[in-house]
């Protein structure tokens, strides 16, 4: 009678230590996926990004339609370079686009891969239990039941444990399912891991596309400032509209200049605990400027032949090479009072750095920085590019003291 009740007492104990181990499965998977949600990259994500990608696709197909009609050839050659600049900035927007994406499913396939790994070690204590119970059944056979139900003393008796019976071999079919459910599971964890790497492997193949339609584009926008500089009519026309748009733009840097220091004055005297000049997050400088690119200098400051129209001109800064696309920084600490697009400079920032010394960053291919951002020094505020006037990426730099230009050099 003894050995029975010891049965009984040991077929008990395996189906708690069973349920238990579920339930700790299910408490580490539910502490695995809160420990994780907050820095979690999901397929949200990568999604949206693919709607601002549409988006992008959708405004430089708006582009090439226009260079596509009668009106674009009817253009002058000025106004046509600053439809291919458009385009241009938008293809580098959706290299940037593909960028984020690819490194957004990079994140997304760690995070499958821990998933993987979880869901195997799930599966693999889930197969030991499994195996553990069946050894268990081998050892005790099924005497065992039938002992445990004719060894009753009534019929309440036996009633009652037949219900044990029938729960201990519920149990032996849910470690059964419980392990299918953990192979399935594992299997998916796989497959899903294997489909991010293929969408992933797809991103790279369109960054490639789009990193040499760049190029062509690049290609097309250099050849069009050649034939400018080969028409004598328009590249007359065109040397004064440059001269004319440098003396204009550092008439409008000076005039921003003094409102900036305007507010700033304005601003000292209403925080005088503070002493704190600045106006919509204005930043002062150090008065020591750093090199906004690295590079090497292709173009220095002072009289030279200009590259595009060829006679001997002043060169109101310098400029340094640099790959497409490579970052540009701010020089120094500062308040941004130009972000825009002129035909000469292209896209181009202005920073007012305090103490009358402002710094301007032109023929960039994207701005990163508005009117009114306060930057720090090193803070990335573009990329560089060729758009506007100009025959290659690089950088065109300058700066100003007090209203009048000054060899970068001498500030670095």
């Amino acid at each position: 009678m003894n050995n029975k009740r010891f049965v009984r007492i040991v077929a008990i104990i395996l189906a708690f230590i069973m349920l238990l181990s579920i339930v700790m499965i299910a408490i580490t998977a539910l502490a695995d996926a809160s420990a994780s949600a907050s820095n979690r990259v999901t397929q949200a994500d990568i999604d949206n990004k693919r709607a601002e990608k549409r988006e992008l696709e959708r405004r430089k197909n708006e582009i090439q339609s226009k260079i596509n009609t009668i009106e674009f050839e009817r253009m002058t050659e000025i106004s046509k370079k600053e439809v291919l600049d458009d385009r241009i900035s938008l293809t580098g927007q959706e290299i940037d686009n593909i960028n984020s994406i690819i490194e957004f499913y990079n994140l997304l396939i760690r995070e499958k891969e821990y998933e993987v790994v979880l869901a195997q070690d799930r599966e693999d204590a889930q197969l030991e239990r499994f195996r553990s119970r069946v050894r268990d059944m081998e050892e005790n056979g099924i005497i065992s039941y039938l002992e445990i139900i004719f060894d009753s003393t009534s019929f309440s008796d036996m009633l009652a444990r037949i219900d044990f019976v029938a729960d201990i071999m519920r149990a032996d079919e849910n470690a059964y399912s419980d392990l299918i459910d953990a192979r399935n599971e594992t299997e998916a964890a796989k497959a899903a891991l294997e489909q991010t790497k293929e969408e992933l492997d797809e991103e790279k193949v369109n960054l490639e596309i789009k990193e040499e339609e760049l190029l062509e584009q690049l290609d097309e926008a250099h050849a069009l400032i050649l034939k400018m500089e080969a028409d004598i009519e328009t590249e007359s026309q065109l040397r004064d509209q440059v001269r004319e748009e440098e003396e204009r733009v550092q008439r409008e840097i000076n005039a921003l200049v003094r409102e900036l220091e305007r507010q700033r004055e304005l601003e000292r005297q209403r925080r005088l605990r503070e002493q704190q000049a600045g106006s919509g997050g204005s930043v002062s400088g150090t008065g020591q400027l750093m090199w906004p690119v690295s590079g090497p200098i292709t173009s220095e400051f002072g009289v030279r032949r200009h590259p595009v129209f060829g006679d001997m001109r002043q060169h109101s800064g310098i400029d340094i090479g640099a790959p497409h696309g490579a970052s540009v920084v701010a020089a120094d600490g500062g308040t941004v009072i130009t972000s825009t697009y002129n035909a000469s400079y292209g896209h181009y920032v202005v920073i007012a750095h305090g103490s009358g010394i402002t710094t301007l960053y032109a023929h960039l291919s994207s701005r990163h920085v508005s009117v009114g951002d306060g930057v720090s020094k090193g803070q990335i505020i573009g990329l560089i590019g060729s758009t506007g006037i100009s025959t290659g990426p690089h950088l065109h730099f300058e700066v100003s003291v007090n209203g009048s230009r000054v060899n970068p050099r001498t500030m670095l």
